[in-house]
């Protein structure tokens, strides 16, 4: 297999679309030095993707459920693929010579300075990474295999970056005549996880505390949820957006609750986005739970929730009910599944909360298929990320706790 390096052809003028860049609750910083890794593949952007082939007969494949194995929450549409919540995306093996993969991008990829939010995606050949780039045009295509014999590959495309700041769309897979494409297999097990900055990989490319927010940072396959399912060799599912929690998104003022940012609103959804891809937003999406329901799903909220009920008795009350609610609303869509809820990687005072909230559901419903762990609080001997998010070494022996807590329980 022959992987070609990157060439970026010089684009022309995009027309620029203003749009809102509101971010709530973690702030934005442009670090302009914060590059990502040059990416050993041909990159074209094309107007009619079809032209860079023109030299061999190539076919096209849909990236549906006939082709690909689908990861996390994604929506067919308009015959792409919509990638919303980190780690969403498809899986495939391929038998051929040739394979070319093309995105289309959200709103937020016109924005051609709008770079700390461009959608941030992988594609993996046999377990390599590939491709490592940005989404900041309105399509890309990829060579990602060349060969002159037939070989077989398992090709798998993640987006790395969280849904809230951008969005973006599997087009389709271009491959030699005479190749076959079909969906990888799925794993035996699914586990989904339901997190915050945490789970979506918050700068954890950036091992700089005094640093902020960018999509270029992010990096899903880095975190404890992804770590675990790979351990576990199970298939994931990703409900995570930056600076969300129970009853109150992030707050610097712990006087005022920030409502607006928080899970149990958008759970039942695609994602949520400030971006639109093909005039839609995730958020008025709902998701098909009979999909595939998970056999165990994780929670790992409470981090921003703590940034408003700090001490204060009365606001913690207030997360400890609404958490036994959101039990109960991840059990109605959910009703076979394991339920872990956790808490403590960037700080553990709500904790007892979680387990109150575990105690009181239980008690309630006679349902004790669901149970809480703590995890280990960051240390500063394993580095911050940026603004004070855990790094990859803190990612890693979080997996490592949360993976033998779930062999023991479920016996995986």
């Amino acid at each position: 297999m022959r992987l070609l390096k990157a060439v970026m052809p010089v684009a022309l003028a995009l027309l620029m679309l203003m749009g809102c860049e509101a971010q709530e609750g973690e702030s934005v910083a442009r670090e302009e030095n914060l590059g990502i890794e040059e990416t050993m593949v041909s990159t074209v952007e094309t107007s009619e993707w079809e032209d860079p082939m023109e030299e061999q007969s190539m076919k096209i494949y849909l990236p549906n459920e006939e082709n690909v194995q689908k990861l996390g929450r994604t929506e067919f549409l308009e015959d792409t693929l919509w990638l919303a919540y980190s780690g969403s995306g498809a899986e495939f093996r391929f038998i051929g010579k040739k394979a070319v993969i093309t995105f289309q991008g959200d709103s937020t990829s016109l924005r051609m300075g709008n770079v700390d939010n461009h959608a941030r995606i992988a594609i993996y050949v046999n377990g390599e990474r590939v491709v490592d780039d940005m989404m900041d045009r309105a399509e890309k295509s990829y060579t990602v295999v060349e060969s002159d014999t037939e070989e077989e590959y398992t090709i798998r495309i993640i987006k790395l970056s969280e849904t809230a700041m951008s969005t973006v769309g599997i087009k389709g897979i271009e491959v030699d005549t005479e190749a076959i494409v079909k969906p990888a297999e799925e794993r035996e097990y699914l586990i989904e996880f339901i997190g915050d900055s945490i789970t979506c990989g918050y700068g954890v490319d950036d091992e700089d505390k005094d640093h902020h927010f960018s999509t270029r940072t992010e990096d899903v396959t880095k975190t404890y949820a992804y770590k675990t399912a790979e351990a576990l060799n199970a298939d994931y599912s990703m409900v995570s957006i930056s600076g969300y929690g129970i009853i109150s998104g992030y707050t610097a003022d712990g006087n005022e609750k920030n409502s607006i940012q928080t899970i149990p609103k958008y759970y039942d959804k695609l994602g949520f986005s400030y971006g639109q891809y093909l005039g839609q937003s995730p958020q008025n999406y709902s998701w098909d739970f009979s999909r595939r329901q998970p056999d165990l799903v994780v929670i790992n909220l409470g981090t921003n929730d703590d940034s408003y009920t700090l001490t204060d008795g009365e606001k913690q009350e207030e997360f400890r009910a609404a958490y036994v609610a959101f039990i109960g609303q991840v059990r109605s869509c959910n009703p076979d599944a394991r339920i872990i809820c956790t808490l403590g990687i960037m700080g553990d005072r709500l904790y007892p909360c979680v387990e109150q909230a575990v105690e009181a559901y239980i008690a309630n419903t006679e349902d004790e298929r669901v149970t809480a762990m703590k995890f280990d609080t960051q240390t500063a001997s394993d580095g911050f990320a940026a603004d004070w998010h855990p790094t990859e070494t803190t990612h890693q022996k979080a997996a490592e706790k949360l993976t033998a807590y779930i062999e023991e329980l479920l016996k995986f």
